[in-house]
C-alpha cells in the first residue's frame, strides 16, 4: 500500500500565512469601523437634526408661545381668537413632529415619555378654559416642555468631544431660554393679580436661579466664536433691565403692592426674549454648521487612514503570496531537479557504467543547478549535490565490482569451458575406442555429466554479458536444437519432444536457443514429480515459432508468476542475493539478446507451461543439417 500523500507545502504555507493576514484584516476592519462609526454618527445626528430636532424645537417654541398666550388669556390681555390661533399652530407643529419622529428606536423611552406628556395637552387646555389659578396652567405646560427638553438631551450624540461640549452648552442655553419663558408667564400672572404671593415668588426665584446657573455653566463651555454674542447680550441694557426686574420680583413681599416700575416688566421680558431668541437661533445654526464639516473631516481621515491601512493590508497579502509562490517555485525546482537526477541522470549513468565500467562520469552528472534565493533551500541543494556525489561514487564502485565479478565469472568459466571441451574430446575418443557395453555406458554418463557442466560454465559467461565459445555457421534444424537442449538436462529420459515444424534456426542463435530451452526444461524436471513427464511441443504462429515446455508439478501462485514474468519481460540484472534463481537470469539475458519472448503460465495439468516465442528473424528459409 503506497504511503499516504501529505498536504502540499503550498497549502501549508497558505494556512501559515492565513492567520496573521486575517488578523491584520480584522484589525484594519475594526479600526475602520470604530472611527468610521464616529463620522457616520455625526452624519446621522445631522440628519436627525434636520428630520427630528428642528421639528422638536418647533414644538417647544409653539408650546412656549401657547403657555404665554394662555396666561395672557387668563389675565385678560389676549382675546380667545388669538389663543385659538396659537393652539392651531401648536397642533400643526406636534402633527409634523409625530409624522417625522414615528417610533424612532434611537430615542426610545424619551420619545415615549414626550408622547405621553403631549397626550395631556388637551387636559391642560381644558383647565385653561375653566379659568383656574394661572400657576396650574403654567405648571401643566412646564411638564410637557420638560419632556421635550429631555428628548432634546437624548439627541446630543456627538462623538467628537469638543463639538459635544459646544452642543451641550447650546442645549443649556436653550433650557435657560425656557426658564426665561416661564418667568415671562409668571410676570404676566403677577401683573394680573397686582401682587406677588408666596408660591409665585418661590417659583419665580427657582426659575431665576436655574436660568442664571444654566447661563453660567453654558458660558464656561462655549468657545470664543459662540460665546462672543452671549457676552454682548449679557452687557446689553435689555439684559441689565431684566436682571433688575428679576431682583424686584424676588424681593417683593406678598402684602405689598407692585412698584411703579412693574409696568415695564413685560416690555423688559419681551426685549430680552427677542435678543435671546435671535442669539439662540444663531448658536443652533453655528453648531449645526459645524457637525457636517466635522463628520466630513472624520470621514476624510478615515478614508486616508483606512485607505493607507487597506493598501498596507493588500501589500502584506501580495508580499506574503509572492513569498509563498517564490518558496514553492524554489522547492518545485528542487523537486524536479531531484527527480531528474534520480530517474534520468543516475539511471543513465548506471546504464553507461554497466556497458562500460571505465567510462568517465564526472562531466556526465554535473551538480544540480537550481535558482534559489532562500538560504535553507540553498543548503538543501548543496546537500543533494553531496548525495549525488556519493551516489555517483557508489554507482562507479558498484559497476567496477560487478565488472570485476563478471570478469571472475568469465575467467573461471573460460577455463572450465576449455577443460570441459578437452574432457569431451577425450571422452569422445574413449567412446570410439571402447567396445565393452558396460564401459561405454559409463562413458556416456560421464559425457552427459560433462555436457551439463559445460552448460553451467556457459551460464556464467552469459551472466557476464559474454558470448559462449560454441557457435554454428549454417542453419540448424529446430528438431536438432531441441534434442541438443534436452540432452543437456539430467533427467532427459522424462522429456518427450514432439516433432516440430520443418524449420531451422540461424547458426548465430543456435547455442543460445539451445541453452535457453535447456534451462526451462531442467526447471520443469526439477519442480515436477519424478514419475511424470515433461512435454516439449512446437507450433507456428503469425510472428514465428512457439516452443512450449509443460510439466505436471505443483505450479506457482499468481503473484509469484506475475513477478517472474515481469523479470523475464525485461533484461534482468543479476542479483547475487538471488543465486537460487540463476536459470531465470540466464533465460532473461538470452531472451533479451535475441528478442525472444518467454512467458510462464499455469498448465492445464496443474504445473507450469513455459512459452518461448522465437521471432521470424531467428528462422532460416529452409531446413538444413546441423554442423559446426
Amino acid at each position: 500500500m503506497p504511503p499516504k500523500r501529505g498536504r502540499p507545502i503550498a497549502v501549508k504555507l497558505l494556512v501559515l500565512l492565513f492567520v496573521p493576514l486575517m488578523s491584520l484584516v480584522g484589525l484594519w476592519a475594526f479600526a475602520a469601523g470604530l472611527t468610521g462609526g464616529d463620522g457616520l454618527r455625526l452624519l446621522q445626528i445631522d440628519d436627525m437634526r434636520q428630520n427630528l430636532a428642528t421639528p422638536a424645537d418647533q414644538v417647544t417654541e409653539q408650546l412656549q408661545n401657547e403657555r404665554l398666550a394662555s396666561v395672557e388669556f387668563l389675565a385678560g390681555t389676549r382675546a380667545r381668537p388669538e389663543l385659538t390661533k396659537q393652539r392651531a399652530q401648536t397642533d400643526a407643529a406636534i402633527a409634523t413632529f409625530r409624522r417625522l419622529a414615528g417610533n424612532s428606536p434611537e430615542l426610545g423611552d424619551r420619545l415615549t415619555q414626550l408622547y405621553g406628556k403631549l397626550a395631556t395637552l388637551p387636559k391642560v387646555r381644558g383647565t385653561t378654559d375653566g379659568r383656574p389659578d394661572m400657576i396650574i396652567v403654567i405648571e401643566g405646560f412646564n411638564q410637557i416642555l420638560d419632556a421635550a427638553f429631555r428628548l432634546n438631551d437624548a439627541m446630543i450624540l456627538v462623538p467628537d468631544v469638543s463639538l459635544y461640549r459646544q452642543a451641550r452648552a447650546v442645549a443649556m442655553l436653550r433650557e435657560a431660554k425656557e426658564q426665561l419663558s416661564r418667568e415671562r408667564a409668571i410676570i404676566v400672572e403677577v401683573l394680573a393679580e397686582a401682587r406677588v404671593d408666596r408660591l409665585e415668588r418661590e417659583a419665580f426665584t427657582g426659575m431665576v436661579a436655574t436660568r442664571r446657573l444654566l447661563y453660567a455653566q453654558a458660558m464656561s463651555h462655549l468657545d470664543g466664536r459662540l460665546r462672543g454674542a452671549y457676552d454682548r447680550l449679557v452687557e446689553s441694557p435689555a439684559y441689565r433691565e431684566f436682571l433688575t426686574t428679576e431682583d424686584a420680583i424676588k424681593g417683593q413681599a406678598a402684602t405689598n403692592g407692585l412698584p411703579a416700575a412693574a409696568a415695564t416688566w413685560p416690555v423688559d421680558g419681551s426685549n430680552l426674549w427677542a435678543l435671546v431668541e435671535r442669539e439662540q437661533s444663531a448658536a443652533d445654526r453655528a453648531v449645526q454648521a459645524r457637525m457636517r464639516p466635522a463628520a466630513t473631516g472624520i470621514l476624510v481621515k478615515i478614508g486616508v487612514a483606512g485607505g493607507l491601512g487597506l493598501l498596507a493590508v493588500v501589500a502584506s497579502i501580495l508580499l506574503s503570496l509572492r513569498f509563498r509562490r517564490r518558496l514553492v517555485r524554489e522547492l518545485a525546482g528542487l523537486r524536479d531537479a531531484a527527480i531528474e537526477l534520480a530517474e534520468v541522470r543516475l539511471a543513465g549513468l548506471v546504464e553507461r557504467l554497466h556497458a562500460n565500467p571505465g567510462a568517465p562520469v564526472a562531466a556526465e552528472v554535473p551538480p544540480l543547478e537550481v535558482k534559489v534565493e532562500t538560504s535553507e533551500v540553498r543548503d538543501i541543494v548543496h546537500a543533494f549535490n553531496s548525495v549525488q556525489t556519493t551516489a555517483v561514487e557508489a554507482a562507479v564502485s558498484q559497476a567496477r565490482l560487478r565488472h570485476g565479478v563478471s570478469q571472475v565469472f568469465v575467467n573461471l568459466a573460460r577455463r572450465n569451458q576449455s577443460l570441459l571441451h578437452r574432457q569431451l574430446l577425450q571422452l569422445d575418443g574413449m567412446e570410439r575406442s571402447t567396445e565393452e557395453p558396460e564401459t561405454l555406458e559409463e562413458l556416456f554418463k560421464l559425457d552427459h555429466l560433462t555436457t551439463r557442466m559445460r552448460r553451467h560454465a556457459e551460464s556464467l559467461i552469459i551472466l557476464s554479458d559474454q558470448a559462449p565459445g560454441r557457435g554454428w555457421r549454417n542453419p540448424v534444424p529446430l528438431l536438432d536444437v531441441l534434442r541438443a537442449a534436452v540432452a543437456e538436462v539430467e533427467e532427459y529420459p522424462r522429456v518427450e519432444v514432439l516433432p516440430p515444424p520443418p524449420v531451422a534456426l540461424t547458426g548465430a542463435c543456435v547455442t543460445d536457443v539451445a541453452h535457453l530451452v535447456a534451462e526451462l526444461v531442467e526447471n520443469a524436471t526439477l519442480f515436477s514429480p519424478p514419475q511424470t513427464r515433461v512435454d516439449l511441443r512446437t507450433t507456428t504462429s503469425p510472428y514465428g515459432v512457439t516452443v512450449e515446455i509443460e510439466d505436471r508439478g505443483l505450479g506457482l501462485a499468481k503473484e509469484e508468476l506475475d513477478q517472474l514474468n515481469a523479470r523475464l519481460a525485461e533484461r534482468p540484472e543479476f542479483d547475487l542475493a538471488q543465486s537460487d534463481r540463476l536459470g531465470l537470469f540466464v533465460v532473461g539475458r538470452l531472451a533479451a539478446r535475441h528478442g525472444i519472448k518467454v512467458r510462464l503460465m499455469p498448465s492445464p495439468y496443474g504445473g507450469l507451461s513455459a512459452s518461448v516465442a522465437l521471432p521470424y528473424g531467428l528462422l532460416a528459409d529452409q531446413p538444413a543439417l546441423s554442423g559446426r
